[in-house]
């Protein structure tokens, strides 16, 4: 497999149009990312053969349609036995399959290397020319809403820009769309980041970290060093979170290019090197000659608030966001006129009714304890909405640490056990209604009805649920709209045209 003689050694597979002919690579999972690998290696001549515990029947049939084989089913030992009769030259594997998968397990015995699928986008970006500089970003929370922003401002500046990676669009198919690209936004999750050996990017971001999906790292140190590898072999601009000294700590221990500079941004005053906030204004002191002595002003917390930016986590990565640009020479004006046209997606933050002096407010996509603890943050008095898969994280410290704010807490989820014990144990004075109807097109009735006797004018009933949402519902986004449509119920369908602007 790695015969320097012949030329043929995996080395040399560092670009589209080097010899990847007459390889066998297996690829394990066809969703999106999986079927996007595959039919990547097939356009490069590499016979593919994927073995998936499930294949959507759509790509099932194209993939046959490409030339590729496909073994379906959930057997672990069927699987290895089809790894070994096919004997591939490597193995590409989507996010999500955990590490110690049993197929993983003989690959790496059997000593075939095993590469995710940014890597693999990392080998072939060079297809349709000179290849875009990528930026990376990750954290526990925040990368999306971070990664569209920095997009959105490379954009206005007339670059070429596209997010990709875990924000939905694969890295693949980003680098494979023949108009070319001058810069990937390239979203990462802690799954993507523990394959990723071979990115440099131009600059890189850690937003946050927080414990989240330790069932799948299997520990906090193993999803801490996954969230590192962001920062590896970073030509420019390391990004951080001043407000969060583990980010930090993770830039120091990075292997980075000689030249790369330590970034950080925060809410409160920046020193030099930074991006920080002053008498409401957000500033730049990192991107100037005389950083200093000086500041570059990028916008106004106030003129955040008119666009619905303004809830202080929604600052912070426009802080990160901006240090990303500004990496790659964005004038500060351009970031302002971008920020004044910019919303935040669905789901986030977002106020879906407004009545009785009660705010009803969707952060559906508050999966975890970290992303529901900003949430919570941003408003003083609350009705919670909170449960679901919570991925093997305690979620007693966000109680304790937010009751002072709680009205009243609404429990959803499958397994609601654990979420009415933190209660009972950190916030025994706030009242709890757990939903015990587990029907999905029942939980958000119920739930919204409970919230609606609970809140009082002045109050926030909030959807923020720290967990995740397949226990009762498709994704956090179907989650969101049943909420919405059961407010619109609830509250007779007054609110059903009017366009309301994310909380700020």
């Amino acid at each position: 497999m790695t015969d320097a003689i012949t030329g043929k050694g995996l080395d040399g597979l560092t670009s589209w149009h080097a010899d990847w002919r007459g390889r066998k690579a297996l690829v394990l999972g066809l969703g999106v990312t999986g079927f996007a690998a595959a039919d990547t290696l097939i356009e490069l001549g590499v016979s593919v053969l994927v073995v998936a515990d499930r294949a959507p029947a759509d790509k099932a049939e194209l993939l046959d349609v490409l030339g590729g084989r496909l073994v379906e089913g959930g057997d672990p030992a069927a699987q290895t036995r089809a790894l070994a009769e096919f004997a591939p030259d490597f193995v590409v594997v989507s996010p999500g399959y955990h590490p110690d998968h049993p197929l993983l397990a003989a690959a790496a015995q059997s000593g075939i290397p095993i590469w995710g699928d940014i890597d693999l986008a990392w080998r072939v970006r060079d297809k349709t020319g000179t290849p875009a500089e990528w930026v990376t970003i990750t954290g526990t929370n925040g990368k999306t809403t971070t990664t569209r922003l920095v997009t959105a401002m490379l954009q206005a500046d007339g670059r070429r820009a596209m997010a990709c990676g875990n924000i939905g669009t694969p890295v693949l198919d980003a680098v494979r769309d023949p108009t070319g690209f001058d810069v990937l936004v390239v979203e990462l999750s802690s799954y993507q980041l523990h394959w990723m050996e071979l990115v440099s990017p131009w600059a890189s971001a850690c937003l946050n970290i927080a414990d989240d999906h330790l069932d799948w790292h299997g520990s906090a140190a193993a999803y801490r060093t996954a969230k590192g590898r962001v920062y590896e072999r970073t030509k420019v601009a390391c990004v951080y979170n001043l407000d969060d000294p583990v980010t930090e700590e993770l830039v120091r221990e990075a292997d980075v290019v000689e030249g790369a500079r330590a970034i950080g941004f925060g809410l409160g005053v920046p020193g030099p090197s930074d991006l920080g906030i002053v008498d409401g204004i957000l500033c730049d002191r990192a991107f100037l000659e005389e950083r200093r002595t000086s500041a570059l002003e990028l916008t106004t917390v106030e003129e955040l608030h008119a666009a619905g930016l303004s809830a202080p986590h929604v600052v912070a990565n426009v802080l990160a966001a901006a240090a990303l640009a500004r990496s790659l020479d964005v004038p500060p004006a351009v970031i302002r006129d971008a920020l004044r046209s910019f919303r935040l997606d669905p789901h986030r933050i977002e106020v879906v009714a407004e009545a009785d002096g009660v705010r009803w407010v969707d952060d559906s996509k508050a999966t975890n304890p970290h992303a529901a603890d900003a949430s919570l943050g941003a408003f003083p008095s609350v009705v919670w909405i909170v449960g679901g898969l919570l991925k093997g994280v305690d979620i007693g410290g966000l109680i304790e640490r937010r009751v002072d704010r709680l009205r009243a807490a609404i429990v959803i989820g499958a397994d609601r056990a654990p979420v009415l014990d933190a209660f009972a144990r950190h916030a025994p004075g706030v009242p709890v209604h757990p939903v015990e109807e587990r029907k999905t097109e029942e939980v958000m009735t119920v739930a919204a009805r409970l919230a609606a006797a609970a809140a009082h004018p002045g109050d926030v009933v909030l959807l923020a649920p720290a967990a995740a949402s397949m226990d009762q519902f498709d994704d956090y986004a179907h989650r969101g709209r049943s909420f919405a449509a059961a407010v619109r119920d609830l509250l007779g369908g007054g609110d059903d045209d009017e366009d309301h602007p994310p909380a700020g």
